[in-house]
């Protein structure tokens, strides 16, 4: 059973040792720093075509499109999205598990179906994220707007302060991975074929839909499974209670602004990403949040699926004492509901 390899920390001091070695190398900018982003001309006129695209497909074609359609593109956005979740963030960001070669190739694959970014480049941000949340350091730092850290920050020139600290991320481990550096090598081919190609080719070749609706069905699961995930960066940034940590951000004129929340909504369109006031207190727990309950953390369902059948092991989650001093000590006093199974 799965539950023969979870490891409980008890003690906050241990799991600081154990699990996050890297500590800040250099001291976070206490003020924002000015700096000229340039627009990414090229970024926005994607996004805003790629936008178009997508709705201009889904408002002319939607009645014309076969059933098994509508079910294919669901199922494969969804699956897609555990590549983001249990893959690229819980499994490679946090090591928050550990997974044998054959689950390991699996979620890279399903990563690639859901056509981001490379691998490392994910990583990186989401580590340096984690390092320096809202700050001029944080790439999609949700002080600067609701748009800007949804989407805005993939509009412009990163800013000097995310290059210079990011820059000192460690990502030894990444480097180290032969999945990760095949699947970094050849990113471009692969998700392309798995993003697009696939979905498109096969509901034309299995039950003859036409190229139009497969085509523009191909590009809305796309929008929407991005904005299942930049909603994590902005929503789950902005609106929500804080039980876990109402101080996250201390650092300087950021302490007490936007900080990390417990949003259930999000949670439901990303799978179970939502519960941020808890991941940002304990970023190694491979649930990311107390939650029990499948229906609002499908991540974890799958996770203890996978450790169930012998493919994820050692994976890591705090002690209830842990979870409870740091309520009490940091919390802003509210209750984790919505299937919360401690309190």
């Amino acid at each position: 059973m799965y539950t023969t390899t979870v490891t409980q920390y008890e003690e906050k001091k241990e799991a600081d040792r154990t699990l996050e070695k890297d500590v800040e190398p250099l001291p976070v900018p206490r003020e924002r720093t000015p700096a000229s982003q340039p627009i990414i001309w090229r970024n926005v006129i994607g996004i805003i075509v790629l936008h178009f695209l997508a709705v201009y497909g889904f408002v002319s074609g939607y009645r014309d499109a076969k059933f098994w359609t509508w079910i294919w593109n669901i199922a494969y956005g969804l699956t897609t999205g555990f590549g983001v979740t249990a893959g690229a963030h819980r499994l490679w960001a946090h090591k928050s598990y550990s997974a044998k070669i054959p689950l390991r190739i699996f979620l890279a694959c399903l990563y690639c179906m859901a056509g981001q970014t490379r691998f490392y480049n994910w990583i990186r941000d989401h580590r340096t994220h984690h390092k320096y949340t809202e700050t001029p350091a944080d790439p999609h730092d949700a002080t600067r707007g609701f748009f800007f850290s949804h989407i805005g920050w993939l509009m412009v020139k990163r800013h000097p302060a995310v290059k210079e600290y990011g820059s000192k991320v460690d990502m030894s481990d990444i480097v180290a991975d032969p999945v990760l550096r095949f699947f970094d090598r050849y990113y471009e081919v692969i998700m392309v074929s798995l993003c697009f190609v696939l979905p498109i080719l096969l509901p034309m070749l299995v039950w003859n839909e036409t190229l139009f609706i497969s085509v523009h069905a191909a590009f809305i699961r796309y929008v929407w499974s991005l904005h299942a995930t930049f909603v994590v960066n902005s929503f789950a940034h902005m609106w929500g209670n804080r039980p876990y940590n109402r101080q996250v951000s201390t650092r300087g004129s950021h302490a007490g602004r936007v900080k990390p929340t417990e949003n259930p909504t999000v949670s439901f369109f990303a799978l179970g990403e939502g519960w941020h006031n808890y991941h940002h207190s304990f970023p190694w727990d491979y649930k990311a949040a107390e939650l029990g309950a499948y229906g609002l953390n499908a991540t974890t369902a799958f996770i203890e699926l996978m450790a169930l059948v012998g493919l994820a092991y050692n994976l890591k989650t705090p002690s209830k004492e842990l979870v409870d001093r740091t309520t009490m000590k940091k919390g802003d006093g509210t209750n984790s509901l919505w299937g919360n199974h401690r309190h």
